[in-house]
């Protein structure tokens, strides 16, 4: 969430980043929050005047003791009995400030970074890099549904029957194409120095706040309500969740984790090709590629992850392009956001297989997430992450892409992790 020093720092940056999102009443949240907290802080430096009067009546009260001034200790202690009830009252109304507080900042979203581009929705993003040159002429081209079918490698019926809707079964080779990719992209993250963890699949709310995704996204997340806990719906937010209250030394960083896991969202149901087939699902298969980094270096990572994803891309010999999310198609915890979409030969459309984000303090101020500088102060830590990359689509556009008359080929990258060249019919 933002931070009340940065908004006092610099209101104006505040309130035109939050209009250039679509928040009209900016300036009345930001000076609405302000207010409170200054209220807070009155209440504070009271409550602690109180308790520093209650400190010094202590000691005056046990040196009265000790002189044998047993009656005059018995007045001054009256005196602390009127400091107590009323450090009592003045603790409640801290509470309640803290509170409200609290409650305004987490429902504002992360300002964005300056080269955001203004607009409210996909389509006013930027396109920053188009690489087509790999875009097969397809005669007769099938959509990728028609060939999992076909081929018999994913089975919606047999989903639909055991669970719903949006969770397929992956049968013999594709699976293996699956279980391929997983492992294609974890070993190259791990050459590329990233350390692999297996995390959790289910977090509890604390984790779910500390990532944003509660309260933003609660709507999308599987909810297990007598545990209260969620299913996740990217590895993001365990990963990065390793390191809520954490205190970070310098030598630390910078921190780059990856994992792979199913993830879940509730946000498949609406009609239409673009949530057919392998388009959009309930649940899925991610790697994901974390960063924490100090504040001064976010952006040399986010070149750097983006370069990165970009490599993997070009590695499967599929169609890509970069855009520049802008302000309105920017996540709630993003400061600036990249997106890949690979091209779908078959269904002439660009699919989305990654994004890349920085969130600079925002994640790292609700998870408490700091570094400890060399002169022991402590700063917020920047963290971003990645998707390095999202199965699915990945998968529906190497099948539409490398179709044939009477197979599928397969990138040469993955023929090492599959044992097959092709998917023969």
């Amino acid at each position: 969430m933002l931070t009340i020093s940065n908004i006092e720092k610099d209101l104006r940056k505040h309130i035109l980043g939050l209009q250039k999102r679509g928040i009209k009443d900016a300036e009345v949240l930001l000076k609405k929050i302000l207010k409170v907290d200054e209220e807070r802080k009155i209440i504070k430096r009271r409550l602690d005047s109180i308790l520093h009067e209650s400190n010094n009546i202590s000691k005056e009260i046990g040196q009265l003791f000790q002189q044998g001034k047993k009656r005059d200790a018995e007045i001054v202690k009256m005196k602390t009995s009127i400091l107590k009830e009323e450090s009592k009252k003045l603790n409640n109304e801290l509470q309640n400030k803290e509170t409200k507080l609290a409650s305004l900042l987490h429902d504002i979203p992360n300002i964005p970074n300056e080269i955001v581009p203004a607009g409210q929705s996909e389509h006013d993003n930027e396109v920053i890099k188009i690489a087509d040159s790999t875009i097969p002429k397809l005669e007769n081209g099938k959509p990728h549904w028609e060939l999992i079918e076909e081929y018999d490698i994913v089975d919606f019926d047999l989903g639909n029957k055991v669970t719903g809707a949006g969770f397929p079964f992956y049968k013999g080779k594709g699976a293996r194409v699956v279980r391929g990719m997983i492992n294609y992209f974890l070993d190259k993250a791990e050459e590329a120095g990233y350390l692999e963890v297996q995390p959790p699949v289910v977090v509890n709310e604390v984790s779910g706040f500390g990532t944003g995704q509660l309260p933003d996204k609660e709507g999308q997340m599987y909810h297990v309500e007598r545990n209260n806990l969620y299913l996740i719906p990217t590895a993001e937010v365990p990963i990065t969740n390793m390191y809520r209250d954490t205190i970070l030394k310098r030598d630390d960083l910078p921190i780059k984790n990856t994992g792979h896991t199913p993830c879940f969202r509730k946000e498949a149901g609406s009609w239409g090709s673009h949530v057919r087939g392998l388009n959009r699902l309930h649940q899925f298969d991610k790697v994901e590629i974390v960063h924490i980094v100090a504040p001064e270096k976010s952006y040399e990572a986010l070149d750097e992850m983006v370069l990165y994803v970009e490599s993997l891309i070009v590695s499967l010999n599929l169609p890509y392009r970069i855009l520049r999310l802008c302000a309105g198609d920017l996540g709630f915890a993003s400061a600036l956001t990249y997106d890949f979409e690979v091209f779908s030969a078959a269904q002439k459309k660009w699919l989305e297989v990654s994004s890349v984000s920085n969130f600079e303090t925002y994640q790292a101020n609700r998870l408490k997430l700091r570094i400890k500088k060399d002169d022991g102060k402590k700063v917020l830590a920047h963290t971003l992450n990645g998707s390095a990359l999202a199965l699915p689509r990945i998968l529906a556009a190497i099948l539409e892409n490398n179709q044939k008359k009477n197979g599928i080929k397969m990138p040469e990258v993955l023929i090492p992790y599959l044992g097959f060249k092709e998917i023969m019919k």
